[in-house]
């Protein structure tokens, strides 16, 4: 192997390894703001983004309704408003798709489609969609979110998220299926 080609290969290694990390900063995220209570570590949250970070809610819906904020410290206060008490979300899941990353050295953008599904102290449900757009830098060796961009595609209320009734499941006294093509989960 020549040493160009080992030099590609490194420069591949090192993109690979820069997209697994910013992946990693992006589900320690979401996991943290699902999350949003007395005993969220505001401190592992706030260490996700660099000093001078910007987060903002981009969009009619999202501007006003999440504003702009400038600096770790103001990111982590706003994200830190939710925890309450009480906090602000019973149940709150995050789900990511469509992720494209592109690394340029110590800098990189991804890009994802989100899907929300909330329940509030109130006891109201509603599911969203918003558009990611999160701009990553290595600060002290680390990728690390520099600006943060939401906005939302929909938003709609739901009665709830969980049923109360049973999972059905066969009893033991079931005859065994016909089906002998496979499961059905």
């Amino acid at each position: 192997m020549s040493l160009s080609d080992l030099a590609s290969v490194l420069a591949r290694l090192d993109r690979l390894e820069a997209e697994n990390a910013i992946r990693r900063v992006m589900a320690d995220y979401m996991r943290l703001c699902d999350r949003l209570d007395a005993e969220t570590p505001m401190d592992a949250l706030g260490a996700l983004f660099c000093r001078d970070a910007r987060w903002e809610g981009r969009g009619s819906r999202y501007a006003s309704a999440f504003g702009r904020h400038e600096g770790r410290d103001a990111i982590v206060a706003m994200l830190g408003s939710y925890r309450g008490p009480p906090p602000h979300f019973t149940f709150n899941a995050h789900y990511l798709a469509s992720e494209t990353i592109a690394v340029d050295g110590e800098r990189a953008v991804g890009r994802w489609m989100m899907l929300q599904a909330s329940t509030y102290a109130s006891g109201a449900s509603d599911l969203r969609s918003a558009e990611l757009e999160i701009d990553f830098a290595l600060e002290d060796g680390l990728w690390r979110i520099a600006h943060f961009r939401t906005t939302n595609l929909f938003s709609r209320p739901v009665d709830r998220w969980d049923d109360p009734a049973p999972v059905p499941v066969p009893s033991s006294d079931s005859p065994p299926s016909d089906n002998q093509g496979g499961r059905h989960d």
